[in-house]
């Protein structure tokens, strides 16, 4: 082993694994691991693994064996799954998958340093036994502060060593988490909370993460003031549900408070927030959303269906009408605001009708950015013992369907856009040896899961800059834009 211990961390999944990741990374950094970019230059490979659908578990799987692949061609001596899939399903996905050295769940994250060094000593971790974390938390939001026995990633819970590396959180608070960047982006995520109480029949994700429970305003806060520090112009707000963000903090409209106090960070250009519940929203939060500086006017709603009756067998609320009305109150007050959802076709039951009503309702909606998923069954989720269930032959059908009326639409709602005027962040910046453009995005397009700006030229553009720029073309999703006044500012 070489003197300084070397990992590298693999991260499947959401802005909220990237957020664990990047906590992981500063704990190991603060212990004196060396971190490298590539499993294959690490002694140690950590793959922080996706556990919400079959698709993305697949994806975790296909991580992991791909890193054991490099034990014995190289510097990689062991690898080890933590993440969500490390989570649900614990001492079963070690036995169904003994390519992974160890499989490490949240309890672990505190001592990740520790685990690691176990392993590469050759020695064993036992995996854990899931458990529903839903019970490991009070069932009254407003006594979940208190529970510091329970690991929440991100919400550090520990005391922070006294001499940390240059470049490791805390900079700003001992109540920061240990969190090192593992890239150069000027958009990074901040972890708003964790957990969810909602008991959508479809979704096991409560079961491996919990019960809601905020993080402190101040440390979210801090956390961003850190970033900032560190170059980032644009930070993500990230959790299972942000609508419900104060509701065990004793306030429920917090998250209007706290806005406008992270749009006066000094160095962040744009405030975006993600995860939001049409059912919890409400007008304050919507004024907030659509009419504050540097706070993104950008919708990430959770409408899954619009069909009324499939929503109940999901256990959500809703239907067609009233969500067009949601978007027609938000677009009354910004014109140009970003939405995007995610829905779920081929539902047990789900009639030709309902799936006619989904056809209406994202014919009218206008969304910028639509994921569309074929349902399937969940371990442990309430939709798993519903009958009707469909013909896998059918949904996949109905998902190649919607996913083509999808992807007409928001096309149709790109070319909307053309003639607009928006402020791009720039994300890259391409060379004209290479021809790569340069590109960035828009108040209206998140990081990863929504379309981006490519612009005509990147004479003038510097990374992390937010740029007035004019679209003039669409490429599907995707705007073409051309920049207002950069040509003049290189000339000087």
């Amino acid at each position: 082993m070489s003197e300084r211990r070397t990992v590298a961390l693999v991260t499947l999944g959401c802005a909220r694994n990237e957020v664990d990741s990047e906590e992981l990374a500063g704990r190991l950094a603060a212990d004196g691991w060396q971190l490298v970019e590539n499993a294959s230059d690490a002694e140690v490979a950590v793959v922080n693994t996706c556990g919400f659908v079959e698709a993305a578990k697949k994806d975790s799987v296909d991580a992991l064996l791909e890193a054991n692949d490099l034990k014995g061609h190289g510097r990689t001596q062991a690898v080890v799954a933590v993440g969500c899939m490390a989570e649900r399903y614990g001492k079963e996905l070690a036995e169904s998958l003994p390519e992974a050295d160890a499989v490490l769940g949240f309890d672990d994250y505190a001592d990740i340093s520790d685990r690691l060094q176990t392993i590469l000593n050759g020695g064993v971790h036992a995996s854990h036994t899931p458990r529903d974390r839903r019970k490991l938390l009070p069932i009254s939001p407003a006594d979940r502060q208190g529970a510091a026995d329970v690991a929440l990633p991100g919400h550090a819970q520990d005391t922070p060593p006294e001499d940390l590396p240059e470049g490791v959180a805390p900079a700003s608070g001992p109540r920061a988490p240990l969190r090192i960047r593992l890239g150069k982006s000027p958009v990074a995520s901040v972890k708003l909370a964790s957990g969810c109480d909602r008991r959508c029949s479809f979704c096991a994700i409560p079961s491996f993460r919990g019960s809601f429970i905020s993080r402190r305003p101040s440390d979210v806060l801090g956390e961003t003031r850190w970033l900032a520090e560190q170059g980032v112009k644009e930070v993500m707000l990230v959790s299972e549900n942000n609508t419900s963000y104060g509701k065990d903090l004793g306030d429920i409209r917090l998250l209007e408070t706290l806005l406008p106090e992270l749009a006066e960070v000094d160095g962040i250009e744009r405030v975006r927030v993600s995860y939001l519940q049409p059912a919890e929203m409400r007008p304050g939060l919507i004024e907030v959303l659509t009419s504050t500086p540097k706070i993104a006017p950008y919708f990430d709603l959770s409408f899954q269906h619009s069909s009324a009756g499939v929503l109940r067998s999901m256990r959500r609320f809703g239907d067609t009408d009233s969500f067009l009305q949601l978007l027609e109150t938000i677009r009354a007050q910004a014109p140009q605001a970003g939405v995007r959802s995610n829905f779920i076709v081929g539902f047990p039951g789900e009639s030709e009708a309902d799936l006619a009503e989904l056809e209406r309702f994202l014919t009218g909606a206008r969304l910028d950015a639509i994921g569309v998923f074929g349902y399937s069954d969940e371990d442990g989720t309430e939709a798993v013992t519903y009958d009707k269930k469909l013909d896998a032959d059918v949904i996949a059908e109905r998902l190649a369907h919607i996913s083509r009326l999808a992807e007409e639409l928001t096309s149709q709602r790109a070319e909307e856009r053309l003639g607009e005027t928006l402020q791009v962040l720039v994300e890259s910046v391409g060379s004209e040896e290479d021809d790569e453009d340069a590109v960035g995005r828009a108040a209206h397009q998140a990081p990863e899961t929504d379309g981006q700006v490519i612009f005509t030229t990147g004479q003038g553009l510097t990374v992390g800059r937010m740029v007035e720029a004019k679209v003039i073309g669409t490429e599907g999703v995707d705007l073409v834009a051309e920049p207002l006044g950069c040509h003049e500012e290189a000339g000087r």
